[in-house]
């Protein structure tokens, strides 16, 4: 059965693959799955029709058959478990890549939203200026650790996981801040994950549903 996922009529990222349905269609093309994509406006995520696929009214979701999910982690984890190539079959290995989902959603990403929010929202506040250094901060601090853990490795624990792909999904949130440049294998790491040909075939997908909005389409 071809799963269908949910993802933004326009997204507001203007087609740089920052909106999280692009972590749900690289994960399907890495393990070569079919699927199909509905667009939403951000009004219909309001309607009742999709608060019942997504009770806080975001993309993606996931439906295959009678079985409905939202939140991308848990998707991209769901996706992993029912096919080859993105978990790895020994089973300590397996649970120490789920580790690494967990670690990026949770663990890199809040901070790294955390300044999204103070330059998007909180520009125009009088402590904004104060503030924005300290989120930069905190980021430095988990990048800092997460390069030392990733030494000269190409992935993060062996062979590229879902856990690899979660975590340079997040990291990319950061292109054009220059704070991964401080960090060279960091960047070198998000630069392999983003050669990928399940990532470009995926960015590709996703960025024509913005030039075809753009275009009137």
């Amino acid at each position: 059965m071809t799963p269908t996922i949910t993802a933004f009529e326009r997204s507001p990222d203007r087609g740089r693959g920052q909106a999280r349905d692009m972590r749900v269609r690289w994960a399907l093309e890495e393990v070569g799955q079919r699927y199909d994509v509905r667009l939403v406006s951000f009004s219909e995520m309001k309607q009742p029709a999709h608060r019942a696929l997504h009770p806080f009214g975001q993309i993606p979701t996931y439906e295959e058959g009678d079985l409905a999910l939202f939140e991308s982690g848990a998707i991209v984890l769901h996706i992993a478990e029912r096919h080859a190539g993105l978990l790895p079959d020994d089973k300590k290995a397996r649970a120490r890549a789920i580790t690494w989902m967990f670690a990026a959603v949770s663990t890199l990403e809040p901070p790294i939203v955390d300044r999204e929010i103070a330059k998007l929202v909180e520009r125009d506040e009088s402590w904004h200026e104060k503030r924005l250094p300290m989120v930069e901060d905190r980021i430095r601090g988990r990048l800092g650790e997460l390069s030392v853990r990733l030494g000269d490795a190409d992935w993060l624990d062996g062979a590229f996981s879902a856990g690899d792909l979660l975590m340079v999904m997040v990291l990319r949130r950061l292109n054009g801040s220059g704070l991964l440049d401080e960090y060279p294998n960091i960047a070198a790491y998000v630069a392999r994950g983003e050669a990928r040909p399940a990532f470009k075939r995926a960015f590709d997908a996703q960025l024509a549903v913005f030039t075809a909005a753009s275009n009137g389409g």
